[in-house]
């Protein structure tokens, strides 16, 4: 197959889908992934589409949205590293709240064995995976079906969580800057995002590297108000999100990365089934140290170096911590 036929099936397919991952798109036209990846380089300098790390989608800008079937086949190994680290901030009987998205419905099969935990959410996708853990309550909001990625939005979500106090907010989105903080596409899943984080204590943001950079239309919480990061690692080459992580890391935002070398945390286990039995064995947690102090909040267990301890070591060992990290 010539290139320029490659690149039109690539195409082709990715308009039909919305995304599709860089394995998929060279079984289809029968070649290599670095075939496959050099053709969606080009296309991506035509405006034609945008490449996003393990496939493609379709170009969008900051109103474009994909759903949950794409959404789905993206950074698979990499969420599910992410989720693998963050439930390790989840306590025995403790109250949370869990936000929509691929990202946390891969930490709530991870939360079905903690026991006497109480999880609030306003995902379909959540309340699933822990349908069938008896030691975990769920409470779900009320609210109207967001059919594109299984939520409940609008004022009877909202109001649902009026009064509502837990210890910790879990949550995801479309993209996550420095500047803006977590912005995702959608004005009504941004406004019960907002509801979600006013009931929490704690903000915690599980987003993968491709997500790092990336601003969206509608800003869900600001970087003030995020507590932690829990990502990935980038690959060496990724100059965008290293940056980002720096610059959120100046602002006082408490970060862990989840894996190895280039992102690849996670590669070769599944995603773990209801339970969340599959642990990446090359899962490793590297926290990037905050450059000067930041709240404590209680209860977080020591699962995370408090910013105290390493900030002793000064703001110009941190940076270079961070840095580091950017290297690899």
């Amino acid at each position: 197959m010539f290139a320029a036929e490659r690149r039109q099936l690539i195409l082709e397919m990715v308009r039909a889908n919305g995304a599709v991952s860089l394995r998929e798109l060279a079984r289809v036209v029968q070649t290599s992934e670095v075939t496959v990846r050099r053709d969606v380089r080009a296309l991506e300098a035509e405006g034609l589409l945008d490449r996003r790390h393990g496939g493609a989608v379709l170009p969008g800008g900051f109103t474009r949205e994909s759903g949950f079937p794409q959404k789905s086949h993206l950074a698979t190994a990499e969420k599910t590293a992410i989720a693998d680290l963050a439930a390790n901030l989840v306590e025995e009987g403790e109250a949370i709240v869990v936000g929509a998205g691929t990202t946390t419905q891969e930490l709530a099969r991870r939360l079905a064995r903690v026991p006497g935990l109480t999880v609030v959410t306003n995902s379909l996708l959540v309340a699933q995976a822990l349908a069938h853990a008896n030691r975990v309550e769920v409470v779900m909001t009320g609210g109207t079906l967001r059919g594109s990625n299984y939520a409940l939005v609008g004022s009877g979500a909202e109001q649902s969580l009026h009064g509502l106090r837990v210890s910790r907010a879990f949550l995801s989105g479309s993209g996550l800057t420095a500047e803006r903080g977590l912005s995702t596409s959608n004005m009504l899943s941004a406004s019960v995002d907002r509801a979600l984080v006013q009931a929490a204590a704690e903000v915690v943001v599980l987003a993968d590297h491709t997500k790092l950079g990336t601003d969206t239309m509608f800003q869900t919480v600001p970087t003030d108000l995020i507590t932690r990061l829990v990502t990935d690692e980038p690959p060496a080459h990724d100059d965008r999100a290293g940056t980002e992580l720096q610059a959120l890391a100046d602002q006082g935002v408490q970060i862990a990365v989840a894996g190895g070398q280039g992102g690849s945390a996670g590669a070769g286990a599944g995603a773990g089934g209801p339970g969340g039995d599959a642990v990446p064995a090359r899962q490793q947690r590297r926290d990037v140290p905050l450059p000067g102090p930041r709240r404590q909040v209680p209860g977080a267990g020591g699962q995370l170096r408090s910013a105290s301890i390493l900030g002793e070591q000064g703001p110009g060992a941190e940076r270079a911590r961070v840095a580091d990290l950017r290297r690899r």
